[in-house]
């Protein structure tokens, strides 16, 4: 089971917005739905979670680059709204990096199924390139002028996107849309 949610901070506070993801395919999408829910640049938080899988934070600045965490990127590239925040940036690949290295095969002639005993196997050393790292990545200082420091982000598990709220000082405006 999936909650999103818009925190966005007002001058009177944080407000929420239960969203839908539905329609959102990329992570422009995804920042620009969070500029929608204020009509000034005030920070955006969208609060992702997957029931006991994963959850990511997506902080919006005005028209600065969104700032994403996700607690655990493997889980999340199971899910169609995690691969959303999972960008090749964020897990340290180049932008359209198919994962095929021409440089890494071995094209000494051999065909598929013989071996160049002299040779080692260059593919046996080299990580699948779509391998995606157990546990957290992205920017764990998200929210650290927000009240929640690195060490308690990454320590958050079961009920985080709440922990978060109430360090934000937003946890009853947030159990309305929840």
């Amino acid at each position: 089971m999936y909650f999103a949610a818009l925190l966005a901070r007002t001058e009177d506070g944080w407000e929420a917005s239960d969203t839908e993801l539905d329609d959102v395919e990329t992570l422009a999408d995804l920042a620009d739905l969070a500029r929608e829910a204020t009509p000034d640049e005030d920070t955006v938080l969208v609060l992702i979670e997957q029931e006991g899988g994963w959850f990511g934070v997506v902080r919006v600045d005005g028209e600065e680059d969104p700032r994403i965490y996700v607690s655990d990127a493997a889980a999340a590239a199971r899910s169609s709204y995690g691969e959303i925040l999972l960008t090749d940036e964020l897990l340290g690949r180049k932008p359209g990096d198919d994962g095929t290295d021409l440089d890494a095969l071995d094209l000494d002639g051999t065909e598929d199924g013989e071996s160049d005993d002299d040779e080692p196997d260059a593919a046996a050393d080299t990580p699948a390139a779509d391998a995606v790292p157990h546990g957290p990545v992205g920017d764990a200082g998200v929210l650290d002028d927000l009240g929640v420091s690195e060490k308690e982000l990454l320590s958050m598990t079961e009920d985080a996107l709440m922990e978060i709220a109430e360090s934000l000082g937003a946890s009853e405006v947030l159990e309305t849309v929840r």
